[in-house]
């Protein structure tokens, strides 16, 4: 079972194609949907989650395009899935009318999700470039 969705994936490989990219240039959204063959359509509601957030920075026009919006090693994994929306902040506080599950099973899933979450905020954009740049060569 994958712990992150495709569109988790998609977001985290959007900002380290950004990353790795940005020689002075801004990257079109066309680009990184045909980098990544996705339609458009799919990766601009992730591209503005993202600038929503202050991952990245859009610019309009005909030289527009997105930008990191912080310094490379400022950018978690994390970060990003939470601007994705990847990753609740609260979590889900309905209750079910199940002792197990409120008592047991619920703060056990907690847990695990507290312990990923601090694992992807150990991972940097800019390690992550730095595992990428090698494939660019």
């Amino acid at each position: 079972m994958p712990l992150l969705s495709r569109k988790g994936l998609l977001a985290i490989a959007a900002v380290i194609d950004v990353a790795l990219h940005d020689r002075g240039a801004r990257i079109s959204a066309k680009t990184l949907a045909v980098r990544h063959a996705l339609p458009s359509r799919h990766l601009e509601p992730v591209l503005q989650a993202l600038v929503r957030d202050g991952i990245l920075k859009g610019i309009r026009g005909p030289r527009g395009g997105y930008e990191l919006a912080r310094e490379r090693k400022k950018i978690t994994a994390d970060d990003i899935l939470r601007a994705a929306g990847t990753i609740d902040d609260e979590g889900d506080d309905a209750s079910s009318g199940s002792a197990l599950v409120n008592d047991v099973v619920r703060p056990a899933v907690a847990q695990a999700e507290k312990s990923f979450s601090a694992a992807l905020a150990r991972i940097n954009i800019d390690d992550l470039v730095r595992r990428a740049e090698p494939r660019e060569a």
